[in-house]
């Protein structure tokens, strides 16, 4: 359940950073309305790093590079993807000041964005926040089978190769729950994201665009989850 404070009069790169920095961040009604409003959960989804799941299936399709999977080369058709309705995602929160000021932070080195590429289009990917030793997953689309799910696992093991401490996904979902993903109180959310913060990550740890087979390396008992 998260506590949802007052709207965001007036808000910045450099306040949405110290914003992440405690715990908050902002979301939007709909892609319509212009505001925004703190969320600042009381129970967080987080998946440990060192207990990433992945099933048997999809360390497959990782490892046979269905997919080539790059960072960085196209931000706002990342964003473009995650605002765009879906089955089981008909509205959207990305607004266009999220645009903006996350914009903004991709062009600071604080947003970054996993790619799924197949026959030279943009198919799947994921983006979020990173400071420090923590990474904020914002959101994730796929127009291709498995194109979102294999983003998920390469972010994964370049956290885990850059050092990182803390990979956020704000909520649990059923779809993040079979990757290990686990929900924590807000204090000791605090206690990690404090010590995550003070660790340094290197998001460019890992070359791009990467192979499955090296990506896979960097992952614990990869393909030894349940096979889905």
């Amino acid at each position: 359940m998260a506590d949802r404070t007052s709207s965001v009069p007036t808000l910045t790169a450099d306040i949405l950073l110290k914003a992440y920095a405690v715990g908050m961040f902002p979301m939007a009604e709909s892609a319509d309305d212009p505001n925004l409003f703190w969320i600042e959960p009381e129970w967080r989804g987080v998946i440990p790093l060192d207990g990433f799941r992945i099933p048997r299936r999809l360390a497959r399709t990782v490892r046979q590079g269905v997919f080539e999977v790059r960072i960085d080369t196209d931000f706002f058709g990342v964003v473009d993807g995650c605002a765009t309705p879906a089955p089981g995602r008909e509205k959207t929160w990305i607004n266009a000041t999220i645009r903006k000021l996350y914009g903004e932070l991709f062009q600071r080195g604080h947003c970054h964005t996993v790619e799924s590429w197949k026959d030279g289009r943009l198919v799947g990917g994921l983006y979020g926040v990173s400071v420090g030793g923590a990474f904020f997953g914002e959101s994730m689309f796929s127009t291709v089978t498995d194109a979102s799910k294999v983003a998920l696992v390469h972010l994964v093991a370049r956290l885990r190769a850059g050092g990182y401490r803390l990979l956020d996904t704000q909520f649990v979902t059923d779809h993040l729950a079979r990757f290990g993903t686990i929900e924590i109180p807000k204090r000791i959310y605090g206690q990690r994201l404090t010590a995550a913060l003070a660790t340094p990550g290197d998001f460019q740890a890992l070359p791009s665009p990467l192979s499955g087979e090296e990506a896979l390396r960097w992952l614990p008992a990869a393909g030894s989850g349940e096979e889905t």
